[in-house]
């Protein structure tokens, strides 16, 4: 389906880029069993741009419409992704020209690996488990963009919270970190990742360190030195 934001945006270098006013794509996380994730990608048409490579859904921005909404749309029509079964976690600006252009990556969850249905931009669809994504040929701007959005995977310690069956009712989940990237949370023991304590005290904020605990994980308990997370629950809830 053709929009009035189909067509190229020169800068002033005379670099072109797709999109009249910038474009969007989504980057769609959904659990694996055993704690993990996986990203939606697909491999583009040979005839597209950067053809043959490994990317995200996504494409031009029409002038009416906000990257959330293009981002939906594209993996909509692309990937046959029921936007109702999209929870929209976070928006990046992952690249920008001097025209003005940019492009803006739309992070979401969804409940469970749903089925797909292709369109001629794509060769393929797939449901990449998150540790495995650079092991295929990507496309170079999403190459560059990753290491920002690749999520740290990180198990939920809800001891602290009094009312922790609303905590939990919400995961698994991306969280949005800020300038500290996301953290895949999910409440599997065994999976992946180090542990993630919950704390009820909303006016805290996320802090990051190798940390050797006292108790809890399994691993603080032998001593050892546990990568270790602490978040709100506005945070978790947000």
């Amino acid at each position: 389906m053709r929009g009035d934001g189909d067509g190229w945006s020169e800068g002033p270098d005379g670099l072109r880029h797709w999109g009249k006013y910038g474009a969007a794509g989504l980057l769609l996380r959904a659990p694996l069993a055993g704690g993990g994730s996986a990203v939606l990608l697909q491999h583009r048409a040979p005839w597209s741009h950067q053809g043959g490579t490994w990317a995200l859904p996504g494409g031009a921005k029409d002038s009416h419409e906000s990257s959330v909404h293009a981002a939906v749309r594209e993996a909509w029509e692309e990937a046959g992704i029921d936007p109702t079964a999209v929870r929209v976690r976070a928006e990046r600006v992952t690249a920008s020209a001097l025209s003005g252009w940019t492009y803006t990556t739309v992070v979401a969850d969804t409940d469970q690996t749903l089925r797909t249905s292709r369109d001629r931009e794509s060769l393929e669809l797939a449901w990449v488990p998150e540790d495995e994504v650079t092991d295929r040929p990507l496309h170079p701007g999403f190459a560059a963009a990753w290491p920002a959005l690749r999520a740290t995977p990180a198990r939920a310690c809800l001891s602290e919270l009094d009312d922790a069956d609303t905590v939990a009712a919400a995961l698994p989940r991306t969280v949005d970190l800020a300038d500290q990237g996301f953290l895949w949370l999910h409440s599997d023991p065994d999976g992946p990742g180090g542990y993630a304590r919950i704390v009820a005290d909303t006016a805290a904020t996320a802090d990051t360190a190798d940390t050797a605990e006292s108790g809890g994980a399994p691993e603080a308990q032998t001593g050892a030195l546990v990568r270790t997370v602490s978040l709100t629950v506005r945070q978790i809830l947000a």
